[in-house]
């Protein structure tokens, strides 16, 4: 049985989670649901604020592309908080056809190319 949405989201989610913690960032907050943004409100050094988005796909779509105007709101709150601005684009397919979606109880192949950087100016 194919994961549905919100269990490929919690996929990535649990993936980027592991990974900001191996970073030494500090959880503020976490919202797992599917439609919440920022997924993340971390804080690194004990004084630098980020936001961290992510964005979890299954094969054929890439990870990497994301909504732009989601990402023009996501900048603006970014601004108005004084945070860093993170995106993390999650790939998943099933690791037997790596044209399925991940299967429940099955390995997944992640698609993860780490944290990027977002640039927090608004384009007119």
């Amino acid at each position: 049985m194919e994961l549905n949405k919100q269990e490929i989201h919690q996929m990535g989610m649990n993936h980027v989670g592991k990974h900001l913690e191996e970073n030494g960032f500090e959880f503020l907050a976490v919202k797992s649901e599917i439609g919440n943004s920022p997924q993340f409100v971390c804080l690194k050094n004990e004084k630098e604020l980020f936001f961290v988005l992510v964005r979890t796909v299954s094969f054929p779509e890439d990870p990497q592309n994301y909504n732009e105007a989601w990402m023009a709101k996501m900048k603006k709150h970014a601004i108005e908080k004084k945070a860093c601005l993170l995106y993390a684009g999650v790939g998943l397919a099933d690791s037997i056809n790596i044209k399925s979606k991940p299967i429940k109880g099955q390995e997944s192949l992640v698609n993860y190319k780490g944290l990027v950087e977002i640039d927090l100016s608004i384009k007119k």
